[in-house]
């Protein structure tokens, strides 16, 4: 939202209000330029205040379990100056007014902590004109507490739910000329909240995506092409559709530019129904371009290319090549890191209604918009013609930010036209049809001089990719520290292609060059006698010194995250038994600045056992919910220690090999740490996001721990490669 944002509110059916904050496109900001609506009806607001005094917030960010759905509430809340047992929160569907409602990039927090207060302390800049006018007294003599006016001199008040009707009345503020609270007085903020959603979880109540049911609602299954780009010669759907429960089958010829790919598609009267008959299916498949392709080939000709001159230069500062050849001291080493799927544990979903040209969507979409306008264009409607319903997802980390599971939902409803379709996909769809972190490999020729100092790093970067451009989220630039620290640096790059969609998982880039660079790190810290700690602080010295446009980071917020952590942690300061050690990583990702140190035991059949997890974390001046935010935290570094030990996608004749977590395992309970000591340190800055930046330092401080408890570098990801397996 920006400065051209204004208000509006409306009248309730029963009394009270509604308050709704627009973003104007136009050179008309009144109110009154914009069209009027049912009272009651109106789908935009953020507040609605009922004569009981009971109000109602709506959240406009998708929940994916990173917390949104709280958050957003309690931050309104808080300025509209209420209790937070009187307040109910519903989810938003998808509309532009709300502005941003992409849950992803761990922005939620940063983009609505100034607009979304603004709105709380607009309502209760009207409750107060409201009430200062039917006293007769100066506003400013007006003060709120736990959803009343009073007017101290006159020892009168007025509940919020009183003032509601009359609220109306009042013209909504400038939104630029808000006074907002004193941080002091927060009774909401920053304080431990449970989650709104957390009592129909636990009781099992109706509440994710697959949760959505209609009377007279179908099921339907979607059998993908197996092989990207892949298309249906001919197929059995006949049969098919004459076995039992099954009502239509059909050939989806795909369309993809709206990420629709092609397929089969079953409806019958129930899922099991859909299923059942999906293995009946007899198809004919023309596999396209990737129909051979096999992963084991492409590595073999990734470590080739590492092997040789990179094809083009990304990044070169100095010469490296020089100071290669006269070093005292030259390391190569090589790091692999693999495809990996999102693998949340609620499978893509939708449901769709196609009905007198309209389409109705209930989704788990990160990104509802972008599921509005791709269905639309793949009917060939207004977008304006789509409703879309949110629902809380069983988990997205990325995956739901692409809308193929919506316009999968919207292409079958218009083909069963008036009646309600489920499209649920399959664990093994999901694993099959993900759009995946992308792999890499890196090998490093690095100069010491005489007594221990980088000079010097070479770096060729192999990862997938065509035509010179990197596969989406495959990349990798010349910033990553610590190498603009060093005076003579060079970062190439070769490609191989990849035959599956790649795209954005839970701190996407960040996850996988944090394990690389911090890992490296390490390894020059060793190389020149140091410790780790001590190195990383001398090298962020360096950066320091460095113009600020090329920092990239803000040296003193991770300096003191690196501190505290140390501190916390005992590190240099505690004896550890022999097989334990100590490895400490820090990323600035997200504008999250967090260090980690990770205590683990190895023992002789190479079981790690990570014992305890320290985790400091800059996120701003501001923690909105400490429960939501550790539970983040949390859930980042059992995420991180998912990735680094079996998780791998492969395929053979283009086809993916893993199809469930058997194959694709995550942590269990008995392999988490038994403590995770979580610390926020808060800084003079804005409010930034959790849901990403305190996973990728994890993958480095575990590996870096190992090694400090084995003397064997990991430089291979999965660690299950290596030999080694959680304890």
């Amino acid at each position: 939202m920006n400065r051209r944002d204004f208000f509006k509110a409306t009248a309730l059916i029963g009394g009270g209000f509604s308050l709704a904050l627009y973003a104007d496109t136009g050179s008309d900001t009144s109110a009154q330029a914009q069209p009027p609506r049912p009272a009651g009806l109106e789908p935009s607001a953020f507040i609605r205040i009922a004569p009981n005094g009971i109000v109602t917030l709506i959240s406009r960010a998708p929940e994916i379990g990173q917390g949104m759905k709280t958050t957003l509430p309690m931050l309104i809340a808080e300025e509209l100056d209420v209790d937070w047992h009187n307040v109910r929160v519903e989810q938003a569907g998808a509309d532009s007014r709300y502005g941003g409602q992409i849950t992803g990039g761990s922005g939620g927090t940063p983009s609505g902590w100034e607009p979304v207060r603004r709105v709380g302390a607009a309502a209760r800049q009207m409750l107060i004109a409201a009430a200062a006018k039917e006293w007769g007294v100066a506003e400013a003599d007006c003060r709120t507490e736990s959803g009343q006016v009073f007017h101290s001199a006159t020892n009168r008040k007025r509940d919020y739910g009183s003032l509601a009707e009359k609220a109306l009345a009042m013209p909504p503020p400038d939104p630029s000329k808000l006074v907002m609270k004193d941080p002091a007085t927060y009774k909401i903020i920053g304080k431990p909240t449970r989650g709104v959603d957390v009592p129909a979880i636990v009781t099992g109540k109706p509440l994710f995506g697959m949760d959505v049911h209609f009377p007279g609602m179908l099921y339907a299954a979607f059998h993908k092409t197996p092989v990207l780009g892949g298309k249906v010669v001919k197929a059995n759907t006949e049969a098919v559709a004459k076995l039992p429960g099954v009502k239509k089958a059909f050939v989806v010829e795909g369309m993809p530019a709206v990420g629709l790919e092609s397929g089969i598609v079953i409806v019958a009267e129930t899922w099991w129904h859909a299923q059942s008959a999906r293995k009946k299916l007899e198809v004919t498949w023309d596999e396209g371009k990737w129909a051979s392709y096999d992963s084991k080939e492409q590595a073999q000709k990734a470590s080739a290319l590492l092997g040789q001159a990179p094809a083009k230069t990304l990044g070169k500062v100095g010469d490296p090549e020089a100071e290669l050849a006269k070093a005292a001291k030259v390391i190569e080493a090589r790091y692999e890191y693999p495809i990996i799927a999102h693998a949340p544990l609620e499978p893509q979903n939708c449901t769709a209604l196609f009905k007198e040209g309209k389409l109705e969507l209930w989704s788990t979409s990160q990104i509802p918009m972008g599921g509005r306008s791709s269905s639309a264009r793949a009917l060939g409607i207004p977008e304006s013609a789509v409703t879309l319903s949110l629902h809380r997802a069983g988990g997205g980390f990325g995956r739901r930010l692409y809308n193929d599971m919506v316009v999968d939902a919207a292409w079958v409803a218009k083909e069963m036209p008036g009646v309600p379709i489920k499209l649920l996909w399959s664990r093994e769809d999901d694993f099959a049809h993900d759009f995946y972190r992308a792999g890499g490999w890196h090998h490093f020729k690095i100069g010491l001089d005489a007594s221990g100092k980088t000079i010097a790093l070479h770096d060729h970067f192999v990862g997938y990719g065509e035509n010179e451009r990197f596969v989406d989220s495959g990349g990798v630039g010349p910033g990553e520290f610590p190498c603009r620290t060093i005076p003579n640096y060079a970062l190439g790059h070769s490609m191989v292609p990849l035959g599956v969609r790649t795209g954005a998982l839970r701190a996407p880039g960040s996850n996988v060059h944090a394990f690389v660079f911090q890992c490296l790190t390490d390894e020059l810290a060793h190389a020149a006698g140091k410790d780790p700690v001590a190195f990383r602080l001398e090298q962020l010295t360096a950066l320091e010194a460095l113009p600020g446009n090329q920092r990239g980071m803000d040296t003193e917020r991770m300096r003191n995250v690196l501190n505290l952590v140390v501190e916390r942690s005992g590190w240099g300061k505690k004896t550890l038994p022999k097989g334990t050690g100590l490895g400490v990583a820090f990323y600035y990702s997200h504008q999250g600045y967090f260090a980690e140190v990770a205590q683990v035991k190895v023992n002789a059949k190479k079981e790690v056992k990570v014992e305890k997890v320290w985790v400091v974390g800059d996120v701003g001046h501001t923690i909105v919910n400490p429960f939501g935010a550790e539970s983040q935290v949390c859930g980042s570094v059992i995420d991180g220690m998912s990735q680094m030990m079996a998780q791998e996608i492969t395929l053979a004749k283009g086809r993916v090999v893993q199809e469930n977590f058997s194959e694709h395992p995550m942590v269990r309970l008995n392999e988490a740490p038994r403590e995770i000591d979580v610390y926020f340190h808060k800084s003079n800055n804005r409010p930034t996001g959790l849901g990403e930046p305190a996973l990728p330092p994890i993958l480095p401080a575990i590996a870096n721990a190992v090694f400090a408890a084995t003397g064997e570098r990991v430089r291979t990801l999965p660690m299950s490669k290596s030999g080694y397996s959680w304890g």
